[in-house]
């Protein structure tokens, strides 16, 4: 038996993963446990996790691999200060002391955290270092169907490198394109994401979700100003409009000129529809990118199968375009697509790279079984955790629990489903998820203001049974990991009047677009997850009883938690986040609380408590 694990910390979103005999075994982020969203610190508790899941000691592994080179970033560091000197004069000494204390020699670093996990071992050699981007391109090809694929990752910037073109060719990978720093599309968009008032690095979402309410109008000037895109999808970006790089904020003074408005205080300003417009015009034109390298990787390569990964991929949007425009035949995408990915990347990459063992795929089903990698509680243990928290509960078989949820969830009842081994990535696929009707007009809103509390324009995702998918969407093609965005066929939309189409940006919020409203956004699009019977039997039951009761295949998906909290990974989180919001009904396995049955002086205002993500 070889177990190898992989590891990615010290930027935001830590993890660990683990394979034994390269069967990935088990994966999840330290913020799951830790509570702090993004975490980057050290994955003690992951690592910890992965081991138990195996039945490992860390002294017993027979590798252990970091998901990047510390060295090359180091390097990236000091030649930026230097091109740019004596600007970033101040950023530059602001991070030299955890560079000299901690992160230029990681390597013994992580042996000293390594022996928190487990004081036996002793081995520094067994730890093994990969590149920020092999990594990603790893995750994503290593685990996906396909026998061959180019492989494209897009991020902010790993060591050097921002975007690569990789060839995944059975068992080995070889890198032939990249873009370096400063030029990233990743960082553009974060620095967008920061000119809109959101959070870098965990904000870019919300860009993308508010990009429908706007008008792209700003798309030349981007392109005109901002970055030179060549026909063949490589480009530089201008810096003198940037601050990333040898300062603290994103952008400077003269990208906010360029723009004619300061950057948002999210504080203190509320969206207007210049920053939808804002957001409209960089999504479009990260889509005219993101398109022109495709085609132009397609036309060089000649392979049918794409891959990928990297933060960039996670823009759900840009992936159904490429989807549609049927640049490749094939697509997969790495679900935890983000640095808590580069973890398994790093396992993946030194089994098969460094190692050279063997690698089969079926051309059909991926090898990441859903991505559900994390942990999961048994009947008993739920029990007993539930008993000392104070909850009063209900045991149901299977088919009582699967009538009585559905049922529930017709009559527009709110659900935490809280089942099996919890996700790994950033999106709930219906283990740790908040479920409901997506028939009711008010369903949305209620959402977003009463359980996620967060802003009203945020889009909800639709759960589908993988058969009806085509019957209720433009697509015909499996998305498990909620990671193509498609249009609900015209069949279920429903027309705007006329009135409805003077109106512009959150004021079309509100209008009924099909008939299954809670999750079509304001463009009639939607993100996808198909439901399959043999990775998630339960709640792919569940959406069968509800089509059955409803004759819709179709549920709200949403994560877990609340605004600013990572999704819930124990009992305990769930218990809390059923408690300090106004969901209607827990269900852990088969464990059914309803509210009103609870002791009211367990309710706890999470509403207050929150900080804006």
């Amino acid at each position: 038996m070889n177990s190898i694990l992989g590891i990615s910390a010290f930027y935001h979103d830590s993890a660990a993963a683990l394979l034994i005999d390269g069967k990935i075994v088990a994966a999840a982020q330290e913020e799951r446990f830790t509570r702090k969203k993004h975490d980057p610190g050290y994955p003690y508790n992951s690592i910890n996790y992965v081991l138990k899941e195996a039945n490992l000691k860390l002294s017993e592994l027979d590798g252990i691999v970091f998901y990047e080179k510390p060295f090359l970033k180091f390097e990236r560091l000091l030649e930026t200060y230097l091109a740019f000197a004596p600007k970033g004069f101040t950023s530059f000494l602001m991070s030299m002391p955890i560079w000299l204390r901690e992160k230029l020699f990681q390597k013994k670093f992580l042996f000293d955290q390594l022996k928190r996990n487990d004081s036996n071992f002793n081995n520094i050699e067994k730890i093994n270092f990969s590149e920020h981007h092999f990594s990603h391109a790893a995750s994503a090809f290593y685990p996906s169907p396909f026998d061959q694929a180019v492989i494209l990752t897009l991020d902010g910037v790993g060591e050097w490198a921002t975007s690569t073109v990789a060839i995944g060719k059975e068992n080995k990978i070889s890198i032939i394109k990249e873009i370096n720093f400063p030029h990233s599309i990743g960082l553009l968009y974060s620095a967008f994401t920061y000119y809109t008032g959101f959070k870098v690095n965990s904000g870019e979402y919300k860009l993308m979700g508010l990009a429908p309410y706007g008008q792209p109008k700003y798309a030349d000037i981007i392109l005109k100003k901002l970055i030179d895109v060549k026909e063949d999808g490589s480009f530089r970006l201008d810096m003198k409009y940037f601050n990333f790089a040898t300062g603290l904020t994103m952008t400077n003074e003269r990208f906010s000129k360029l723009f004619g408005q300061k950057v948002r205080d999210p504080s203190k300003e509320l969206l207007t529809q210049f920053h939808m417009d804002i957001a409209s015009s960089i999504q479009a034109v990260i889509e005219k990118i993101i398109i022109k390298l495709v085609t132009s990787i397609q036309k060089e390569t000649k392979i049918k199968n794409l891959c990928l990964a990297g933060g960039v991929a996670l823009n759900c949007v840009a992936n159904g375009k490429i989807l549609r425009q049927k640049v490749f035949e094939n697509l997969w995408i790495q679900p935890a697509a983000g640095d808590a990915g580069g973890s398994l990347g790093a396992a993946l990459a030194y089994w098969h790279q460094e190692l050279s063992q063997p690698r089969k795929s079926n051309g059909d089903i991926d090898k990441m079984n859903g991505s559900y990698l994390g942990p999961k509680f048994d009947d008993l243990s739920i029990e007993k955790k539930l008993m000392s928290l104070g909850a009063k509960f209900k045991k149901y078989n299977n088919e009582e629990l699967i009538n009585r949820v559905a049922s529930e969830l017709k009559n527009e009842k709110i659900v935490g489903w809280f089942q099996g081994r919890m996700e790994f990535g950033p999106r709930a696929l219906g283990c740790r998820s908040i479920i409901a009707d997506p028939r009711s007009e008010k369903m949305q809103k209620n959402l977003n203001l009463k359980i996620k509390y967060r802003e009203s324009f945020r889009p909800f995702a639709p759960s589908i049974l993988r058969e009806d998918l085509a019957k209720w969407f433009d697509l015909d093609y499996d998305s498990p990991y909620m990671l193509l965005v498609a249009d609900v066929k015209k069949s279920i939309q429903v027309e705007e009047k006329e009135e409805d189409r003077r109106l512009f940006g959150i004021e079309r919020l509100n209008l009924k677009r099909s008939v299954i409203p809670a999750v079509t956004h304001v463009d009639y699009s939607a993100r996808i997850q198909t439901v399959h019977k043999n990775t998630n039997p339960k709640y792919y039951q569940l959406i069968a009883k509800f089509k059955e009761l409803t004759n819709c295949p179709v549920l709200v998906n949403t994560s877990f938690n609340i605004r600013g909290e990572p999704i819930v990974c124990s009992v305990e989180d769930a218990f809390k986040c059923f408690m300090g919001t106004e969901l209607d009904l827990l269900v852990c396995e088969n464990f059914v609380l309803s509210k009103k049955d609870q002791n009211q002086n367990l309710i706890n205002n999470y509403k207050e408590k929150v900080e804006l993500d």
